[in-house]
């Protein structure tokens, strides 16, 4: 099943999401949006502690989300990120190495990831291009 990717409304959610993150201590707020190939969007913001390896990224937290409903086959995910609320968006937030693991178990090589400052100024790749040797179940020995 393939699914039509509207960029702006998926980055428009990513921006809603990040108005949730609770970053007290790096300052940095993200928020992801994950479209399923069912149409549904799940969104997520990254959640700190003090303690911080208990930290959960923006995408994680929506994949999480969505898998813990039954829904395991993903089309595209938008992420966005900033320094301070309110900031300009001038920096290209991508996922990051654990995160780009887990979207690849269920998204594979063709995941779309929007790494966006604006719904008009992104930058997009497939996930196999930022993770071009990842591996999910069916490349498990």
């Amino acid at each position: 099943m393939s699914v039509e990717i509207d960029r702006a409304q998926l980055i428009r959610a990513a921006f809603a999401a990040r108005e949730y993150a609770y970053a007290p201590y790096s300052g940095f707020k993200v928020g992801a949006a994950l479209l399923a190939e069912n149409g549904t969007v799940y969104t997520g913001c990254n959640i700190e502690s003090a303690s911080f390896s208990p930290t959960n990224c923006a995408e994680r937290t929506a994949l999480f989300k969505a898998v813990s409903e039954g829904v395991r086959k993903f089309a595209a995910v938008a992420v966005v990120g900033a320094k301070a609320q309110g900031a300009d968006d001038a920096l290209v937030t991508s996922p990051c190495g654990v995160c780009r693991q887990m979207l690849y178990e269920f998204g594979g090589d063709d995941l779309i990831v929007i790494m966006a400052k604006s719904e008009t100024d992104y930058r997009e790749m497939t996930l196999g291009e930022l993770l071009p040797l990842g591996f999910g179940p069916e490349k498990v020995l």
